[in-house]
């Protein structure tokens, strides 16, 4: 499976086999076959582009390995690295940039490992010191976004869950992000926010782990 958010609608692509009846299908949610050609995908994406209308987009072949390379060479490809950073008080910290509530990340460096971009880009954005990466990485996501010269790309985050002590954090206004700030997971969700759907499935591997350590 391969899962892309595309100006918040999500696309997913799939194998034909792994289609279910109980997959949703109605005016908000599609679920079509890839007829091969990539004007067929380059409508999909055209589409979610102009209008936020859909919620998701299911788009599965038989040959599932050609239609991801026909879809992924449609954009260029840049990738990123963050971290979900947790204190001991069990609270995570976040970001808050251009209206959106966000996790810390950034652009991987040439040369530069993706763990030590996730470090450093933690510590650039929240004036953050001494974190260490916990574990193996989290998870991936992926987004669309139209760069300054007009071209289509596709954002890769490696995700890793980070520890540190609570303390004072600076914003990187250089970066816009106007605040940071420790919360509970229950204090995150307690009201209503504005955060992109991407970093809201972090947080929620976040939170699934974390019943598992439990269990």
């Amino acid at each position: 499976m391969y899962e892309i958010y595309i100006n918040e609608t999500k696309i997913v692509l799939l194998p034909s086999s792994e289609i279910k009846d109980s997959f949703i299908r109605d005016e908000n949610n599609m679920v079509v076959r890839y007829t091969g050609r990539v004007n067929h995908l380059l409508n999909f994406i055209d589409m979610c582009e102009k209008t936020t209308r859909q919620e998701s987009i299911i788009i599965h072949s038989m040959d599932y390995k050609k239609m991801k390379m026909d879809f992924i060479r449609i954009f260029k490809v840049v990738e990123a690295a963050g971290g979900v950073v947790v204190n001991e008080r069990d609270q995570i910290l976040m970001i808050h940039r251009r209206g959106h509530w966000d996790l810390p990340k950034g652009k991987i460096e040439p040369g530069e490992k993706k763990k030590e971009a996730a470090i450093r880009e933690v510590i650039e954005e929240t004036g953050i010191d001494a974190v260490e990466i916990v574990g193996k990485k989290l998870m991936k996501t992926y987004h669309s976004f139209i760069n300054r010269k007009g071209v289509r790309c596709i954002k890769l985050s490696h995700w890793y869950l980070m520890s540190a002590k609570h303390q004072s954090l600076t914003p990187q206004v250089e970066e816009d992000i106007d605040e940071c700030r420790w919360m509970t997971l229950e204090s995150f969700y307690s009201k209503e926010r504005i955060v992109f759907s991407n970093i809201l499935s972090v947080l929620n591997k976040v939170e699934k782990r974390k019943k598992n350590d439990v269990e």
